[in-house]
C-alpha cells in the first residue's frame, strides 16, 4: 500500500533529510518549507501522513494539527519536536497525533513511525471495507427457523456487553458472520474488528501474533511489533478456533482477559487494552479439557455468554430463503441468463444432510449457475455427491439394532461415494450386477434410474 506523505519542516537540512528517509520506502513524499506552504498543499490533496515540525512561525504545527482534525481526522499526524519539548508533544498526542519524535531522530526512528502509522492506515482502510460490507454480511444470517431468530435475538441483546462472547459451531455454519454483526452493531463499530485465525498459525508464532514483541526479542525480530491485541485497541479481536492455540499460551492469553494488559515478547512493560473478545470453535471444547488440549479456567473465562450456531440439517426450513439469496447474488455475479431453481432441486437439498453447513450450500449454488447451460437449474447442475444423498456416519455407521435394509442401504450409498458415483464400478465393488444397483436406488427414493453415470 503506497502512501501519500508531507513533511512539513522550516530547517531545511531536517526537512531534506527526513524526506531522503523515506524516499526509499517508496511512498510519495512532498515535502513543505513552511506552515503557510504546508495549508496551501493540504488544500490541494488529501494526505495519508502529514509529518510536522511542531514549532514553526506563524502557522505551527499545533495550528496544522488543529486544521486536520476538522478538515481530514483519517489523516495520520507524526509531531517531531526538539528535546526539552516534550510536553508540546504530548499536548499534540491528546488533541488527536498519532505519535511524536524528538530531534535529532535516525532514519530508523523515522522508518519505525512511519511503518506504525502504515499499519494503523491499513487496518482503518480494511474496517472501511468491512463496514461497506457489513449489512450485506448481516443479511447472510438467513433464516426464519425459531433457532435463527434467537441468535438474532442474542446478538442485539448482548452486542453493547463487554463481555466476551464463545460462538461455536460445525465449520460452515457462520460463526464469523455472527462475530462481524456483534462488533458491527455496537459503538465499537468505527474502531479496529482484527481477526487471528489461530488454527491457521504456526505454533511459534502464535504469541508474537497475539501480543507482539520487541526488536531484538528473538532471531529475526528485527524490529518492534505490534501484536493483534494491541491493533484491536478500543475495538473488538476475533480469536477463531481458539481450541487451536498452544496449551503453553492458554495461561498467557487468560491473564490478559482477566486483567486487561499483557507484555510484548521481550517486554517485561505491561501494556492496558480496552479490547472486546471474540472466539469462536467448532469443538466440543468440554472433550479438549478431558483430553488435556484446552485450560478449563479459560472455557470458564471465554464461555460468558455462549452461542450456538446449528447446523443447517438442524434448520431444513431455512433452506428455500438461503438458496434464493445465494442464487441472487451469483445470478448478478456470473450475469447469466438463469431465471430460477428446479422445485426437485429443493426436494434434494431437503434430503442431504450438508457436512458443509451453509458454505457447502452456497458452494454448490454457485458451482451451478457457473456451469450450467439452462435457464433453469435441476438436478443435473449438482455433483453426484449431491444427487446420490450422501448419508451422515452417526454412532460409526454400522450399529447393533440396524435392519439389514439399512446395513444394505448405508452399504451401497458409502460404496457409492467411494467410487465418486460411478454405478459400474460401485456395483463390481459390492458384488451384483448394475441393473440390481440402479433397481436399488430407484427403491431409496435417492434417484432416478437415468441420473446415475455408469461411466
Amino acid at each position: 500500500m503506497k502512501l501519500s506523505i508531507l513533511i512539513v519542516d522550516d530547517d531545511k537540512l531536517v526537512n531534506e533529510f527526513i524526506g531522503e528517509t523515506l524516499q526509499r520506502t517508496r511512498h510519495d513524499i512532498t515535502t513543505a518549507f513552511s506552515g503557510e506552504e504546508a495549508m496551501t498543499l493540504l488544500e490541494q490533496k488529501n494526505y495519508d501522513i502529514v509529518l510536522t515540525d511542531i514549532k514553526m512561525h506563524k502557522i505551527s504545527g499545533m495550528d496544522l494539527l488543529r486544521h486536520l482534525r476538522a478538515t481530514s481526522p483519517d489523516t495520520v499526524v507524526l509531531m517531531i519536536t526538539a528535546y526539552g519539548k516534550v510536553k508540546n508533544a504530548v499536548e499534540a498526542m491528546k488533541m488527536g497525533a498519532f505519535d511524536y519524535m524528538i530531534k535529532p531522530a535516525s532514519p530508523d526512528e523515522i522508518e519505525l513511525a512511519i511503518n506504525r502509522a502504515h499499519e494503523v492506515i491499513a487496518l482503518r482502510s480494511e474496517n472501511k471495507r468491512l463496514r461497506a460490507e457489513v449489512d450485506e454480511k448481516y443479511k447472510e444470517l438467513i433464516g426464519a427457523s425459531k433457532k435463527m431468530a434467537d441468535i438474532k435475538d442474542t446478538i442485539v441483546d448482548v452486542a453493547a456487553s463487554r463481555s466476551t462472547v464463545l460462538i461455536s459451531g460445525e465449520s460452515g455454519t457462520g460463526k464469523e458472520l455472527v462475530a462481524r454483526a456483534l462488533h458491527y452493531q455496537t459503538e465499537r463499530a468505527d474502531k479496529p474488528f482484527v481477526k487471528l485465525n489461530c488454527a491457521a498459525m504456526p505454533e511459534g508464532l502464535v504469541e508474537s501474533e497475539l501480543f507482539g514483541h520487541e526488536k531484538g526479542a528473538f532471531t529475526g525480530a528485527d524490529r518492534l511489533k505490534r501484536g493483534r491485541f494491541e491493533m484491536a485497541e478500543g475495538g473488538t479481536i476475533l480469536l477463531d478456533e481458539i481450541s487451536e492455540i498452544p496449551i503453553n499460551l492458554q495461561g498467557k492469553l487468560l491473564r490478559v482477559l482477566q486483567e486487561r494488559e499483557f507484555e510484548r515478547v521481550g517486554s517485561v512493560t505491561p501494556i492496558k487494552i480496552d479490547v472486546r473478545v471474540l472466539a469462536t470453535t467448532n469443538r466440543n471444547l468440554k472433550q479438549w479439557i478431558a483430553e488435556g488440549k484446552f485450560r478449563e479456567d479459560l472455557f470458564f473465562r471465554i464461555n460468558v455468554i455462549p452461542i450456538e450456531i446449528p447446523p443447517l440439517r438442524d434448520r431444513l426450513d431455512d433452506i428455500p430463503l438461503l438458496v434464493n439469496h445465494f442464487f441472487n447474488k451469483y445470478s448478478s455475479e456470473t450475469k447469466k441468463e438463469i431465471t430460477g431453481i428446479d422445485d426437485s432441486v429443493l426436494r434434494l437439498f431437503a434430503k442431504y444432510h450438508w457436512p458443509g453447513n451453509v458454505r457447502e450450500l452456497e458452494h454448490f449454488i454457485e458451482r451451478a449457475m457457473v456451469i450450467s447451460k439452462n435457464k433453469i437449474l435441476t438436478t443435473k447442475d449438482f455433483p453426484q455427491s449431491l444427487v446420490l444423498g450422501k448419508i451422515e456416519d452417526q454412532g460409526g455407521g454400522f450399529q447393533v439394532g440396524m435392519t439389514v435394509h439399512e446395513a444394505e442401504k448405508l452399504l451401497i450409498l458409502r460404496t457409492l461415494e467411494d467410487q465418486d458415483g460411478n454405478r459400474t464400478r460401485a456395483a463390481d465393488v459390492l458384488g451384483i450386477n448394475p441393473r440390481t444397483l440402479r433397481n436399488k436406488l430407484h427403491e431409496y427414493g435417492m434417484t432416478e434410474p437415468a441420473e446415475v453415470s455408469e461411466n
